[in-house]
């Protein structure tokens, strides 16, 4: 295919030539030899085109050109130039035509009402004899592409105080949660008491993980799992969510159709989905839960994906509620953008639901008018054969062993000592990974190694593989306010088993205990 700058030189280099049956005005001098080859090279353009006549009217028109505007604008010879865009743009370009067109000019091409138009560059491309040729190049890919990177430029910044945020705050909630169960065992009967402290402490950590998902930076544990099953399971708690005056109507359609993802993260989207749009629709209307299978054939066009081509499983999830502004619509997956910041929007929710379905393989688009607002998500078919799930049991308490727990918070090193020792472990503490591993090359011969792994110096993944060059066999527990994915490191090849903070102190027992 002919780049722009080459067929522009083309055209210029050949000469007129007259167009006897082609029903079209002579034009000019070339040899019929000429002619059918400046006709192939409009039909071959990578891009729209025509030839236009002295006075600026099309005299032919490509195929290119003819797909760019669709059939709502019948393209004839004839017609003039600023037919071809926006009302509110024909002026400009009668005078960039009058002008001659010295540079290009970009314009939004004509389109049927409720369609948006395309961006396009006209430039003009001087011919012999007072002709010209207009090549018009669709924008619309680069704009995207543009788009998106500056889009995804967002996501990293936000990823990476997202993470930052994750690693503080959950060593934090681990120190409150800790402090609160050994006030808890030590004084019983303040353990009421305590309890709305220990909600605000999940809500938290809650809010953090939603932050994580957003960023796409929280770890998934995909499950092949039947859609329409678990649509169904979760029913009871969508009618308890929507309360008595929103009507919840289900519609299976997948015909058993599978997807790999993680099911908590699935039953997040759909309660974040439904939690607006009870908001939206003020505690009266209808929420329908929809779901079916598509082939995309070619990409589809959306807010906030574009669908590529392929086999999906599809949920949609569709309000009665007023339904939101055209202009409004793509800003409504924003990170922190929120029309309900007086009633507490924390303008995560959205957020959060693009973000999970695209960690997880899918799309999500939206399209909303008075009275209806539909979310629709891809989701990925999985055409594989169902595997058996190993059952998750908490771990018994198995024999004592010594514990080498490494930690640079101090209150959080503490409380987890204290939680392992009243289990019947042996504790040695470490507050950094080269204080540990002087002690292993000293001569400490641990039954476990548990770190963190964001410290000042040596980190814990650094510390478990040095530890294991002495020990091979040593097992290792490795903690983090980061997601796992967030840490960009694998840890299931090694054998490591990751503990997410915020952390309940018996829930580092657990885990300890179900060490083989």
């Amino acid at each position: 295919m002919m780049d722009l700058p080459l067929l522009r030189a083309r055209l210029r280099s050949m000469t007129e030539s007259g167009w006897q049956g082609l029903g079209l005005p002579a034009f000019g001098g070339l040899s019929t030899e000429e002619e059918p080859e400046l006709l192939a090279l409009l039909d071959g353009l990578p891009c729209g085109g025509a030839l236009l006549g002295r006075d600026g009217l099309l005299l032919r028109v490509n195929p290119g050109l003819r797909e760019l505007v669709g059939p709502s604008l019948p393209l004839r010879m004839g017609l003039p130039v600023s037919a071809l865009v926006q009302p509110g743009m024909r002026e400009a370009v009668q005078a960039w035509l009058a002008s001659g067109g010295p540079v290009p000019l970009e314009a939004a091409l004509a389109a049927p009402e409720g369609q948006l138009p395309v961006l396009a560059l006209l430039r003009l491309v001087p011919l012999p004899r007072g002709r010209r040729a207009l090549l018009v190049e669709d924008l619309s890919e680069r704009t995207r592409r543009r788009e998106e990177a500056e889009a995804g430029e967002r996501l990293r910044a936000v990823g990476q105080l997202a993470g930052g945020i994750a690693h503080d705050v959950n060593n934090l909630l681990s120190i409150i949660l800790g402090a609160m169960d050994q006030a808890a065992e030590r004084a019983p009967e303040v353990t009421e008491e305590l309890q709305p402290a220990r909600d605000a402490a999940s809500r938290g950590a809650a809010l953090v993980r939603r932050l994580l998902a957003f960023a796409r930076r929280q770890k998934l544990e995909p499950r092949v799992i039947d859609l329409d099953e678990t649509v169904s399971a979760l029913a009871v708690m969508l009618r308890s969510l929507l309360g008595p005056r929103i009507m919840l109507e289900l519609r299976p359609g997948a015909l058993g159709r599978r997807v790999r993802v993680d099911p908590v993260q699935l039953d997040q989207v759909l309660l974040n989905l439904a939690t607006n749009a009870r908001d939206a629709m003020a505690g009266e209307g209808r929420l329908t839960i929809v779901t079916d299978s598509a082939v995309a054939l070619r990409e589809e066009p959306g807010v906030p994906d574009i669908l590529p081509p392929g086999r999906w499983a599809v949920l949609e999830v569709v309000d009665t509620g007023p339904g939101i502004p055209a202009e409004m619509l793509p800003r409504i997956f924003e990170p922190f953008f929120t029309t309900r910041g007086p009633q507490g929007g924390t303008g995560l929710g959205l957020a959060t639901v693009h973000g999970i379905v695209r960690q997880s393989g899918g799309a999500l688009q939206a399209e909303s008018r008075p009275g209806m607002t539909r979310f629709r998500i891809h989701l990925p078919r999985y055409e594989g054969e169902m595997t058996a799930e190993r059952p998750v049991t908490p771990g018994a308490v198995g024999a004592a062993r010594h514990v080498l727990l490494v930690d640079d918070e101090a209150p959080l090193r503490r409380l987890a000592a204290v939680a392992l020792e009243r289990a019947g472990h042996r504790v040695t503490q470490a507050e950094d990974g080269d204080s540990a591993l002087e002690l292993i090359e000293g001569g400490l011969e641990p039954g476990v190694l548990v770190s963190d792994i964001s410290m000042p110096g040596m980190d814990g993944v650094a510390l478990a593989r040095a530890a294991r060059q002495h020990r091979p066999s040593l097992p290792v527990v490795l903690m983090s306010g980061y997601a796992e994915a967030a840490l960009e490191i694998s840890l299931e090849g090694d054998g490591i088993v990751f503990l997410p903070k915020p952390y309940r102190p018996g829930e580092l027992v657990d885990v300890v205990s179900a060490l083989p």
